[in-house]
Order: C-alpha cells, then structure tokens, then sequence
C-alpha cells in the first residue's frame, strides 16, 4: 500500500535525515517528543545518494535502518511534507510511503513490518551509497 493511513504505534524505518542524530535533520519535526528511536534494523533495497540526502529504491541491497516507533499520529503529515509525499498524486511526490519488511543484521525477517520512504523519482546517475549505508553526518538539511 503506498501512502495509506498511519496510526500511532506503527513502526517506521529512517535511513536517512530521520534517523536519530543525523545532520540536515529536519528540526521543526519533533521526532523525540513524537515516538521513539529503537533498534538499528536491515532492509533490501537500494540506496543513493542525492546529494546531501539519500533515497531508498527497490533492489536487492541489504541496507541499514533505525526503527521508528511513532506514538503521535498527528506527526505524519509533516514527515509527509519533509519528504514530498503528494498523497493525493503519487506519481508527483519525490517519495512515497510504503510498508516494507523488517530484517536483522543477518538479513533475517524480523516478523515485523515497517513504513519506509521510498524515492519516487528516477536515480539518473546518483551513485550507490556504500554497503547501505548513510553516514549520519553525511547529510544536509532540505528545509
């Protein structure tokens, strides 16, 4: 399902300027207040780098996570517009929310699944991010 409705406890995987203590992360979001940082978890998928920011795409790379706790639904119509999601017209958004699968470090299902922001656009040639995985200094704030 892409964009579908979320509700407060629902699991989220950052891997980017979401995840806790990363540069560019967006400060008027009030992710500590809002839910709770868990676990560093895996993902398959692709990740590239924008230019300051990443974006996950399908692929069959095993990349690094931190698993979200959201406990404020209320939240996720900023983290919506923090990353572009058109929910009215995906094809406009840079990225879209999709449920995916959450693995452990030894790439094994976790029985738990997950909203992701997956990039919505083509990657034209923005390089791989190496092994997965987004530097938490590497980024830079969008908004």
């Amino acid at each position: 399902m892409i964009n579908g409705p979320v509700q407060s406890g629902d699991l989220f995987i950052f891997y980017g300027l979401l995840k806790s203590g990363a540069r560019g992360a967006p400060e008027h979001i009030d992710l500590k207040g809002g839910g709770a940082f868990q676990e560093a978890c895996r993902f398959r998928g692709r990740l590239v780098d924008l230019g300051g920011f990443p974006g996950a795409m399908d692929g069959d790379t095993l990349c690094h996570g931190q698993v979200y706790r959201l406990d404020d639904a209320g939240l996720i119509g900023a983290l919506d517009e923090f990353e572009g999601v058109d929910a009215g017209d995906p094809a406009r958004s840079l990225y879209v929310r999709r449920r995916t699968e959450i693995l452990d470090d030894d790439a094994k299902p976790t029985g738990q699944s997950a909203w992701i922001y997956w990039y919505a656009k083509p990657a034209g040639g923005a390089p791989d991010v190496a092994e997965g995985n987004w530097p938490l200094e590497a980024g830079k704030a969008r908004i």
